[in-house]
C-alpha cells in the first residue's frame, strides 16, 4: 500500500457529528459501472442513504474491472477491485435476483420506503419487471426516478448501448484530442479518463438535487432522462460554442489552445511545464522572464488576436527561449513574475503534491476485508453541512440481512426463506 502522510489518512475532518445535507433521503441504487454510481456515490457523500442493489453471486460489473484489487494485511489480493472502490463508497449493498418475482416485488416494496431511484438499463428493460418509472409511480408519486443512458429515452438512438469510449468519439470529444494530423503522433485521442461517464454521474447528480428540490415545495416527483450523448455535446463547451458561431469544425491542437497563444507545453532541459498566459500582460511578462523582452513589442505578437494568427512564427522563438532552463528554475522564474505555470505530474507526483496532501484528497477507510483502503475524497467542501467520507465501498451482499431487517421489517425465517430460494 502506498504510505502517505497521517493528515491524509484520516476522514474529512469535519466532525461526523454535523448534519448532513441529504440525511432525510433514502436512494436505492440499480445502477452498475461508473456514471450512475458516481452520482449515487455524490448522494452518499452528501449523506443519503444509498442502497446499491447488485446480482448475488457477481455484483456490480466493475467488481471484476482488475487488477488492481485492494490487499489485505498481508498483501493479497482480495476480491475488491480498484475500480469498484472508485464509485461505491457509502453505499449499504444488497443482492437481489432482480430476474426473480420475488426479487422484483422486494424491489417494490424497497421503493416506497425509498426518495430516488436510480438506474441504467437499456430503454423499456425494467418495465419488464415492473420496475420502470411509470410502474414505480404508480406505487410512489412522489418519487424522483433517474434514467441513465448512452442516447436517452427517445430518438433513433434509443435502442442502442452506450459506451463512455464511443460517446467520445461520436460525441465530439476526440475530434479536438490529441495532436495535429500534420505532425508526428497526430490523430484523435480518448480522454484518459472516462469523462463523459463521469460529467453524466455529475450532471445527473445536480438533476436529482433539483428534482428534490421542487418535490419538497409542490410534492410532484418526476423521472429524469440523463443520456451520456447530451452529456458530451454539452461539455464541448466553448469548442460547441465555437462551431455553432462560426460553422467551422474545430481541430485538434494537442497541447495548445485554439484561442489563446501562448496556453501550452513547452519543453525545458530536464522536462515539460505548462505556460497558460491567458492575457497580454502575462505574456509580457512571460517573454520579460525568459529574456525575450522585444517579443513583447513586436507588433505580431503584441495582443493574443495578433499571437493567435501568428503563432506559427510566436511559438517556435517560445520553445528555443523556455529549453534554455530548467523545469525547476522556469517555475521559480514565472511563479516570482505572476504568469501561471506549472509541471506535467504524473498520479504519483499529484498525490505527493504538498498542496494535494494539504487539502486531504487522499483518505483510508476501514473495510471488512482489505483492513483499509485508500480512496480519493469528494471534493465538495461545505462548512454546515461537508461531504463526508466515512464507509467504505461495501463487500458483495454487505447489509442484504440489514436492509430486509430494518427496512423491510423482515423476520429471520423470511429472510431464510429468500436465501433458500436463492432470491437474495
Amino acid at each position: 500500500m502506498i504510505a502517505y502522510p497521517a493528515s491524509t489518512m484520516t476522514p474529512s475532518s469535519a466532525s461526523t457529528s454535523l448534519p448532513k445535507a441529504l440525511g432525510h433521503i433514502r436512494v436505492l441504487d440499480l445502477s452498475r459501472v461508473l456514471a450512475g454510481p458516481w452520482c449515487a456515490q455524490n448522494l452518499a457523500d452528501l449523506g443519503a442513504d444509498v442502497i446499491k442493489i447488485e446480482r448475488p453471486g457477481s455484483g456490480d460489473d466493475t467488481r471484476a474491472w482488475g487488477p488492481p484489487y485492494a490487499k489485505d494485511a498481508d498483501g493479497r489480493d482480495t476480491q475488491e477491485a480498484a475500480y469498484y472502490l472508485t464509485a461505491n463508497r457509502g453505499k449499504r449493498s444488497v443482492t437481489v435476483d432482480i430476474a426473480s418475482r420475488e426479487g422484483q416485488a422486494l424491489l417494490r416494496e424497497l421503493v416506497l420506503s425509498c426518495d430516488v431511484v436510480l438506474e441504467n438499463f437499456k430503454v423499456g428493460h425494467l418495465a419488464r419487471y415492473g420496475l420502470d418509472y411509470a410502474s414505480l409511480k404508480a406505487l410512489k408519486p412522489d418519487l424522483v426516478y433517474c434514467s441513465i443512458t448512452g442516447f436517452g429515452q427517445d430518438g433513433p438512438y434509443a435502442h442502442r448501448a452506450g459506451y463512455d469510449f464511443l460517446i467520445q468519439g461520436m460525441g465530439g470529444l476526440m475530434s479536438v484530442t490529441g495532436e495535429r494530423d500534420d505532425v508526428p503522433g497526430g490523430g484523435p485521442q480518448k480522454a484518459g479518463v472516462a469523462l463523459t461517464d463521469l460529467m453524466t454521474g455529475m450532471y445527473a447528480t445536480v438533476a436529482v438535487l433539483a428534482a428534490l428540490t421542487h418535490r419538497d415545495r409542490t410534492g410532484e416527483g418526476q423521472q429524469i432522462d440523463m443520456a451520456l450523448l447530451d452529456t458530451q455535446v454539452a461539455m464541448l463547451a466553448n469548442v460547441g460554442s465555437n462551431y455553432l458561431n462560426s460553422g467551422k469544425a474545430p481541430k485538434r491542437w494537442g497541447n495548445a489552445h485554439a484561442n489563446i497563444v501562448p496556453y501550452q507545453t513547452f519543453a525545458c532541459l530536464d522536462g515539460h511545464i505548462i505556460v497558460a498566459a491567458g492575457n497580454d500582460g502575462q505574456y509580457q511578462k512571460f517573454v520579460e522572464a525568459g529574456g525575450r523582452p522585444e517579443l513583447a513589442f513586436d507588433a505580431r505578437f503584441a495582443t493574443n488576436p495578433l499571437r493567435v494568427q501568428h503563432r506559427d512564427v510566436l511559438v517556435p522563438l517560445l520553445a528555443a527561449m523556455v529549453g534554455e532552463k530548467t523545469r525547476a528554475a522556469w517555475i521559480a522564474l514565472l511563479e516570482e513574475h505572476g504568469v501561471p505555470c506549472g509541471p506535467i505530474n504524473d498520479v504519483g507526483d499529484v498525490f505527493a503534491n504538498e498542496q494535494v496532501q494539504a487539502r486531504a484528497m487522499a483518505i483510508a477507510l476501514p473495510h471488512p476485508s482489505a483492513g483499509q483502503v485508500t480512496l480519493v475524497r469528494n471534493p465538495i467542501r461545505m462548512s454546515a453541512t461537508p461531504a463526508t467520507s466515512t464507509v467504505a465501498p461495501p463487500t458483495l451482499g454487505q447489509h442484504t440481512l440489514d436492509v430486509l431487517r430494518d427496512v423491510l421489517g423482515k423476520s429471520d425465517a423470511e429472510i431464510a426463506a429468500l436465501q433458500a430460494r436463492g432470491v437474495v
